[in-house]
């Protein structure tokens, strides 16, 4: 099987957490036309057609998009060791987690990312301050829910851990270091614990590593992209 994804997408790692949680021989790879690349998406598209990351690639060719269907199909074809929760309230609050970061968090981090691909003369303060508000806002929604065994649900890995991770960095360290403003997670005390906790996990560390450094990349791309754009402007 083969996945296609991004580093710096926030999707695709919960599928990662559980490829590595579970010791899959999973072939990962990037496909192009994402983030700051100029590039097309090309034959990626053929492969998915809604164009988005995650996908995974079967051995027969079947595709099958989208990081929570992924990992619901991979936990259901290698079940030990578990990364989804065996008792329905908890993985009901490990769905409801995963909610939380993808249609509160990731929605609220858009300006961000839109801001990030654009010159600084064309920030405005007042459309930083309020998107960080909504992030703020999704982080108290974390706050609400978030586990206090150490992982976000229990006291065992799951998807949860693998959504939210990403979505820390990115609220705590990337939108604070390039945006000047503060870093919200201190503020709230479950929260802070849970960050604190789940970082000495080794694999949370690994994906928070691959997180850390696939923003670094695409901040680097994405300056020699506005470079080439302004010297080929007349």
């Amino acid at each position: 099987m083969k996945l296609y994804q991004t580093y710096a997408s926030p999707f695709p790692t919960r599928v990662r957490l559980l490829i590595y949680a579970k010791g899959l021989d999973i072939e990962i790879i990037e496909p192009p036309g994402f983030h700051s690349s100029a590039e097309s998406k090309g034959d990626y598209l053929t492969i998915n057609p809604i164009g988005r990351v995650p996908a995974l690639v079967l051995d027969d060719g079947r595709a099958l998009p989208e990081s929570e269907t992924i990992c619901e199909y991979l936990e259901d074809l290698y079940p030990e060791p578990p990364t989804r929760p065996a008792e329905p309230w908890a993985r009901a609050r490990m769905r409801l987690l995963n909610r939380i970061c993808d249609f509160y968090l990731v929605v609220a981090m858009l300006p961000f990312f839109n801001l990030s691909a654009r010159s600084r003369r064309h920030w405005q303060r007042e459309t930083i301050e309020a998107a960080a508000a909504k992030v703020a806002e999704g982080l108290d929604f974390l706050e609400v829910y978030i586990g206090d065994g150490g992982y976000a649900v229990g006291d065992a890995l799951t998807w949860a851990d693998g959504a939210i991770a990403p979505q820390l960095v990115l609220a705590g360290e990337w939108i604070p270091g390039l945006f000047d403003v503060s870093d919200p997670i201190p503020a709230r005390p479950k929260l802070s614990a849970y960050w604190r906790a789940v970082q000495q996990d080794p694999i949370v560390a690994r994906l928070i590593a691959e997180t850390r450094d696939a923003i670094r990349e695409q901040q680097e791309a994405a300056k020699a992209l506005a470079r080439a754009r302004a010297e080929a402007s007349p």
